[in-house]
């Protein structure tokens, strides 16, 4: 039979962790409304004539909601039966980085304003108001990008050897006199010439060096479609329709189950 404190950390974990009842579904769409008024009131005091006018009531505003998101983070470990794997999971972090620039800024002068960071929590948004359809989206594309690591991996290892070797021909054959000043400074103009971004703070003047800066150019158009085609090959093997359940474990706190699972696919717990 469960006590009094399993019974009130169960109700805790299910109006916190869960979306599926009335009063976790009012606590998170409440929650996303601070969220998105605490990134306000940072957004605003970065403006210099509103902080000067309102600093004192910008600081009161803040830590208002870093007192209201300490005791939601301390309810969240709470509900949970092994907090240090929500606490280092990607949300716990992230709820942890919401509030943690508040208590820097006591020592760290600005360190506040990292607040902002509190913008990530709306990813909640996507298991909050049950967007399925985004969350198997999501869940598919990062699926894709997993199976096409070691394909991308070798693709930025050419890249880099690529850059690295145009960037100190450009130096050689340019020079101190043209701008190319050492072989870094050459490389970084390698870099966005070959991402077709092209500053031009940088320009070669000598005929070797256009020539050089031509190759680069056009080798840029056929590099940007190469990470294209990589993702596109696993996005379509992935892209089979399923459903992820807005469940979180009472264990770990981790989400992303299928709907009909009845234990936790990270810690086993039963859901």
């Amino acid at each position: 039979m469960e006590s009094r404190w399993q019974r009130f950390r169960h109700r805790l974990h299910e109006i916190i962790f869960e979306a599926d009842t009335w009063a976790g579904r009012a606590f998170d769409i409440t929650l996303l409304f601070l969220i998105m008024l605490s990134v306000l009131a940072v957004i605003l005091e970065s403006i210099p004539a509103l902080a000067r006018s309102y600093g004192q009531y910008f600081d009161t505003i803040e830590w208002l909601f870093t007192g209201l998101f300490t005791i939601e983070y301390l309810l969240r470990i709470i509900s949970i039966r092994q907090p240090m794997r929500y606490m280092t999971s990607f949300f716990g972090l992230v709820d942890l980085l919401a509030i943690l620039p508040s208590y820097l800024g006591l020592f760290l002068f600005g360190a506040h304003e990292l607040a902002a960071v509190r913008i990530l929590r709306l990813l909640r948004i996507f298991r909050i108001l049950k967007l399925g359809e985004y969350t198997s989206a999501a869940s598919i594309l990062a699926y894709s990008l997993r199976e096409s690591q070691a394909k991308i991996t070798v693709f930025f290892v050419a890249i880099f050897t690529l850059v690295v070797t145009l960037g100190s021909m450009m130096y050689v054959v340019e020079g101190h006199a043209n701008g190319f000043e050492s072989i870094p400074l050459s490389i970084y103009w390698a870099v966005i010439t070959i991402t077709t971004v092209g500053y031009g703070d940088i320009v070669p003047s000598t005929a070797m060096g256009k020539f050089i800066a031509t190759i680069i150019m056009l080798l840029g158009y056929v590099i940007i479609a190469v990470p294209t085609g990589i993702v596109a090959v696993s996005l379509t093997a992935a892209n089979k329709k399923y459903e992820i359940s807005t469940q979180a474990c009472p264990n770990c706190g981790r989400q992303g189950h299928d709907p009909d699972a009845v234990h936790c696919k990270y810690c086993g717990s039963a859901l």
